[in-house]
């Protein structure tokens, strides 16, 4: 299929060819077999090599190839103009000018139009002087720069179609991309939201479920011994089930409830107190000047020593738990030791694995420290 490029070197080289025939009428009667078959063969071999030479040049994208088909190219005119002495086939060498600007760079447009220039006006100013040589110098030049000019401006036209086109679809491929990036980012949100959500549940309602059955179990135990201290258990067992349910509720109702609305040590000492009801001797050591934390900070301490007494609880089987919270250094520490039975592997249950998560999401460090007989230790550091 012919490209727009060659349908118009096609149509303006026809044009010169039939311009030539019209001021040629009476020679053609008079001219040689020989000679009319040459002008035949030199007018076909421009006008194919002018179509399909050119495209297999554009497509090979050479240099060199481009060079070899203007020399051809310009030598066959050459010849076509000279041995027909027909001015008017002088049309035929334009579209040499717009293939120039389409094959070339600009330096070297400005070659193969310069060499048109002089293979036709140098030898008629040899041979008819430079007046005739002049006129037509001026003709073919206006003829270039128009065909230039035009040439420049469909080939700008055209580059920055394909620009617009390959600007749109890479903004396709980046839409797409962005699709898939906010599915990912949505399905990240999900999953630390449900870890986050799991860790309040334990947190909150794994504590007071803890009490709550301590408190019952201490209740029973003394019920035939000692009513009254039995129904005290057991009121404190349904305040603290009530307590539950609340802090249930401020969860659902809103992600981001936290137990310390006061002070850190206010919301601790009702931890401690918690503790020693249920005979676990609870002791606590402040280091330091307190200091003001961010919320997430002091939620990440109460929830750690929230898990820490609840393990004192259910597993030490220990008599005395020590809380310690120091804030002298530049991170603010927090040590739950207890003297119970300890173990020989610090197994992480849900619990820890939720103390864990608070204190990387805040950049700090968790280390626990146990041993047969020698009691649990959870020590965190959080910057602040």
């Amino acid at each position: 299929m012919i490209g727009l490029h060659s349908l118009g070197f096609v149509l303006v080289t026809l044009a010169g060819y039939l311009s030539a025939l019209v001021t040629l009428g009476y020679v053609l009667r008079t001219i040689s077999l020989p000679k009319a078959a040459a002008l035949i063969v030199i007018a076909v071999a421009y006008l194919v090599i002018g179509v399909y030479g050119y495209a297999l040049v554009r497509k090979s994208s050479s240099i060199q190839s481009a060079c070899f088909y203007f020399g051809i190219q310009i030598a066959l005119a050459t010849t076509l103009i000279f041995l027909a002495k027909a001015p008017a086939l002088i049309l035929t060498m334009l579209p040499l000018a717009g293939q120039s600007v389409v094959l070339l760079s600009r330096r070297g447009m400005l070659l193969v139009c310069g060499v048109m220039l002089l293979v036709l006006v140098v030898p008629i100013a040899i041979f008819g002087g430079w007046g005739p040589a002049l006129v037509l110098g001026m003709f073919l030049l206006a003829g270039i720069v128009f065909v230039v000019v035009i040439t420049r401006l469909a080939v700008n036209e055209q580059r920055a179609r394909a620009e617009v086109e390959r600007l749109l679809t890479e903004l396709k491929e980046a839409n797409g991309k962005l699709r898939e990036y906010a599915a990912q980012v949505e399905e990240l949100a999900t999953a630390k939201e449900r870890n986050r959500l799991a860790r309040e549940i334990h947190d909150s309602l794994g504590h007071y479920l803890t009490v709550v059955i301590v408190q019952i179990e201490a209740a029973m135990a003394v019920m035939e011994s000692d009513r009254s201290r039995s129904l005290d258990g057991l009121r404190k067992a349904q305040t603290l089930a009530q307590e539950g349910l609340a802090e249930v509720r401020r969860s659902v109702t809103s992600l981001r409830a936290s137990p310390t609305n006061g002070s850190l040590i206010d919301s601790l000492a009702t931890l401690f107190e918690e503790c020693r009801v249920t005979g676990i001797s609870t002791e606590f050591q402040l280091e330091g000047t307190p200091r003001k934390l961010s919320p997430s900070a002091e939620l990440t301490l109460f929830r750690a020593a929230q898990e820490g007494l609840t393990n004192v609880r259910k597993h030490a089987q220990a008599l005395r738990a020590n809380v310690t919270l120091d804030y002298s250094g530049n991170s603010v520490l927090l040590v739950v030791h207890d003297n119970g039975i300890g173990t020989t592997s610090a197994t992480k249950g849900f619990g820890l694995i939720g103390v864990h998560e608070r204190v990387q999401l805040l950049g700090g460090e968790v280390r626990i420290t146990t041993a047969v007989g020698e009691g649990f230790t959870l020590e965190i550091g959080i910057p602040g």
